[in-house]
């Protein structure tokens, strides 16, 4: 067969060196430093994803933020965000016990809902009593017009209390507060939790321990409801609420400030008891119930800390697993 391209006929694919009789003899060198061996394991403190690591991590940056914050307790000039709203919808508190109890724990309110006609006992009569005291307005209206504005599988029971959207704060502004008050930052963020009631229980407990503020996501998390406002017992009128649009980020942004981030996990790798961070600046993070700290969240965590219980087989809600953290470490600031 003729070869078309003009070269010599050979093996396809062979390529020959123009140069012979130059050999090449050994690797030259190539490969030496697999023949050396692994190097040795750095030490735990100095990886960075160990718990060790990451405690000595944040002792260095407390450190620094102590002596930051030790040289001036004024608050650092910050462009300054407005607090933002989750919405500008309204809710509406129906039913008479919930009505009541919204108006006895000073929920904030604008209108009070009265079915035409209602049968009065004593809950009406207080409703009616703490409604004039407060100064909200009280609008008499036919109990059709109840039922479509409360929806028509609403059981409402003749009262309706109109509750305007929960204004929020910023995490950073109530941390900086903390600080220029001479005081240590104690802030309680939310991962994933849904249900208003755990919200409600744990800005009680929040406020119950001394702590400055919650942080709640901006996105598949409870925000500051009627419901919530119940539940905190009146303590949401006087602890702040911040909304972080990423909490990620605004936990990097607050260990910046000097913060450490403890998250709470059955399987953390420091239990309550032995906590050596209880004295000093710290946000706590509690998961959801069901899926627990996500794992963006648990990077960003100087410590996972679990609370010793004596079963295996037992666990705790978010809003217990949350008052126990904090009473624990207000009894260490206490001794302190």
């Amino acid at each position: 067969m003729k070869n078309v391209s003009g070269s010599k006929k050979g093996r396809p694919g062979a390529v020959r060196s123009g140069r012979k009789g130059n050999k090449q003899v050994g690797s030259g060198g190539q490969g030496a430093q697999a023949l050396e061996g692994r190097k040795p394991t750095p030490k735990a403190e100095d990886r960075p994803y160990h718990p060790a690591g990451k405690r000595k991590a944040a002792k260095e940056r407390f450190e620094a933020a102590r002596g930051r914050h030790g040289a001036s307790n004024s608050p650092q000039q910050r462009t300054g965000r407005p607090p933002t709203r989750k919405s500008d919808d309204h809710e509406l508190v129906t039913g008479r016990n919930s009505v009541l109890e919204a108006l006895r724990t000073k929920t904030p309110s604008t209108t009070l809902y009265i079915a035409a006609r209602i049968e009065v006992d004593d809950r009406v009569k207080e409703i009616l009593a703490l409604a004039n005291h407060r100064g909200v307005a009280i609008m008499e209206i036919m109990r059709p017009e109840l039922d479509r504005i409360t929806g028509h599988d609403s059981v409402h029971q003749g009262v309706a209390l109109k509750v305007p959207a929960y204004e929020y704060a910023v995490a950073e502004d109530v941390v900086e507060r903390a600080f220029a008050k001479d005081e240590v930052p104690l802030m309680v963020a939310l991962d994933g939790i849904t249900d208003p009631r755990n919200l409600g229980a744990i800005i009680r407990s929040t406020a119950a321990f001394g702590g400055h503020g919650v942080i709640v996501p901006q996105r598949r998390s409870v925000g500051v409801t009627a419901s919530a406002w119940k539940t905190s017992a009146g303590a949401a009128a006087r602890t702040p609420v911040a909304m972080a649009p990423n909490l990620t980020q605004t936990l990097k942004s607050l260990k910046s400030m000097g913060l450490f981030v403890l998250g709470l996990d059955g399987d953390g790798d420091v239990e309550l008891d032995a906590l050596e961070l209880a004295d000093r600046p710290i946000v706590i993070v509690v998961g959801s119930e069901g899926k627990g700290l996500s794992r963006l969240v648990t990077e960003t965590c100087d410590a996972i800390v679990s609370i010793p219980i004596s079963s295996a087989t037992e666990s705790l809600n978010a809003g217990i697993a949350a008052s126990v953290t904090l009473w624990e470490v207000a009894r260490r600031r206490r001794a302190e």
